[in-house]
């Protein structure tokens, strides 16, 4: 079936999940649940950096992957310019730029404002299995990275 044969509103609907998607990847890493993210994928996904030829596949492995970053770590990363291109009724491809500010060594309240850690974009593959979308692939593109900084104590500076 060729894209052009989908129902505008079935690619809507893909659309918003797909998107959905970019953004609940985010949330979970930064809001407390980042072995969750695995839940994203499906059973046979994948997570790659090129530019480090690192590739993990699989929900289990993804879950351990994700579940394994530091305790003490503050993040949040700010996503942006998603496109998601509906390929065919069960596969899209898409597109989104990120920053990411995170800290290690967090015990809580406000940490003074830092550059990026790392800006780069998503190229990412969903598959509909059954009714719902997930993750097949995300491949990070990491033109601008640095290392995490570790917060000194006690001023958290």
């Amino acid at each position: 079936m060729s894209t052009e044969a989908l129902d505008p509103m079935e690619r809507l609907f893909a659309e918003r999940a797909c998107e959905r998607l970019i953004v609940e990847f985010v949330r979970r890493l930064d809001l407390g649940d980042p072995s969750g993210v695995a839940d994203l994928f499906t059973p046979d996904g994948v997570w790659e950096w090129p530019h480090d030829d690192r590739r993990v596949e699989g929900r289990e492995a993804l879950r351990g992957y994700f579940g394994s970053r530091p305790t003490d770590r503050l993040s949040r990363r700010m996503t942006t310019n998603i496109l998601v291109t509906v390929v065919s009724p069960a596969e899209a491809t898409a597109t989104s730029y990120f920053a990411t500010y995170r800290v290690d060594g967090y015990t809580g309240g406000m940490v003074p404002p830092r550059l990026p850690a790392n800006v780069g974009h998503y190229e990412d593959t969903f598959r509909k299995v059954e009714d719902t979308w997930f993750l097949a692939c995300r491949t990070v593109q990491l033109p601008f990275g640095g290392e995490t900084v570790r917060l000194n104590r006690p001023d958290r500076s």
